[in-house]
């Protein structure tokens, strides 16, 4: 038996002794199945994430006037909150569609953003170059966190030797921390989010832990990790508490406010900002992409493209037959993933057999 830290990285785990085998089943909406070891189906053969997707639909979207209403009550309340300072509100930028839309969105309603960008080592050259053009076109400003890679470097290796499906959760953290701090530092109250009900409430809990759990992530590097973090950006209970009550900073996704087309906006962004697509949800990121086509699939039987496709058939914007017909094509290019496994196993800096 391996130790903790010295376990092959792609080592699948084995069924627990005795384990029920659940027979396979796919939603008669969606294409959610049976991989979500917690999916559970109505008589009609209609999964939670389904019936989770209207619930939330229902608090969080809005339509016609109400949805304009709400919109202008917000865009008033930012700009009267950052009135006489140098920004008015805060955006996650990663070259990713829904980021990139939420630029080009902040500036046409009047808003003066600084963008803030987390640089874990692992940006691919797109997305580099979609964050650069988009910010020089729409004339915002850009802050850019550059992580320590060494620390990083080790942050990841733990969650990987820990055998999670959530082995993105260190750079989210970090993202969610980075954000919080700027926002202090300048005075301003909103950080505004691309995340949205429309392209990403369908996921199953299973599938990736809640980034806000700091305690989790320093337990995971305790124990698989061997370098000390002093720079990683962290923000804790005491940290959220001081953020959100004291400093009085909000998140806000916006796109909920929105009639959110997620196929209009990258034309929109293609045609406004010259936005180059990268091929696949946050593929702007070498390791995700690869995380999520290569490693998922093989040692945890996870695809992710079943929930981002699923959430895109509750909201509408896909029909169940063309998600299926996705589903058919690999997740990525499999001469691109070779390309990147190279990558991957090279910067982390392990040997061919330590990562299998």
């Amino acid at each position: 038996m391996s130790s903790p830290k010295t376990a092959a990285i792609l080592e699948v785990d084995e069924p627990r002794s005795g384990a029920q085998q659940t027979r396979y089943h796919v939603c008669s909406k969606c294409i959610m199945d049976t991989t979500d070891p917690d999916i559970a189906f109505d008589d009609d053969g209609v999964c939670n994430h389904c019936h989770r997707y209207e619930q939330v639909a229902k608090m969080r979207l809005f339509e016609g006037q109400e949805n304009k209403h709400k919109l202008d009550e917000l865009i008033n309340e930012i700009t009267a909150r950052g009135r006489r300072k140098e920004y008015d509100c805060i955006i996650g930028v990663s070259g990713g569609v829904d980021s990139t839309y939420v630029a080009y969105v902040v500036k046409h309603l009047g808003l003066r953003p600084l963008a803030v960008h987390l640089d874990n080592g692992w940006d691919s050259e797109l997305a580099v170059g979609n964050i650069e053009n988009t910010l020089k076109k729409l004339n915002i400003d850009l802050y850019t966190y550059v992580i320590d890679w060494e620390e990083f470097k080790d942050l990841q290796l733990s969650f990987l030797r820990a055998s999670t499906p959530d082995g993105e959760i260190p750079t989210d953290h970090a993202i969610l921390a980075t954000l919080y701090r700027v926002a202090s530092q300048h005075g301003v109250r909103y950080i505004i989010l691309g995340t949205n009900v429309i392209s990403e409430a369908v996921m199953p809990l299973k599938w990736g832990y809640g980034y806000f759990d700091l305690k989790y992530i320093e337990n995971i590097h305790k124990r698989f990790g061997s370098r000390k973090l002093s720079t990683f950006p962290r923000v804790g209970l005491p940290q959220l508490f001081y953020y959100r009550v004291i400093k009085r900073v909000q998140m806000v996704s916006i796109l909920n406010y929105l009639s959110y087309d997620k196929q209009q906006a990258m034309k929109t962004i293609q045609e406004e900002l010259g936005w180059v697509n990268y091929g696949g949800k946050h593929h702007e990121s070498i390791y995700t992409r690869f995380f999520q086509a290569y490693i998922l699939p093989r040692k945890f039987n996870i695809d992710k493209r079943k929930a981002h496709y699923s959430n895109l058939v509750c909201s509408g914007q896909m029909t169940r037959e063309q998600a299926l017909d996705e589903m058919k094509n690999p997740a990525f290019s499999p001469d691109k993933l070779r390309d990147d496994r190279e990558y991957v196993i090279k910067k982390l800096g392990i040997s061919e057999e330590k990562f299998e």
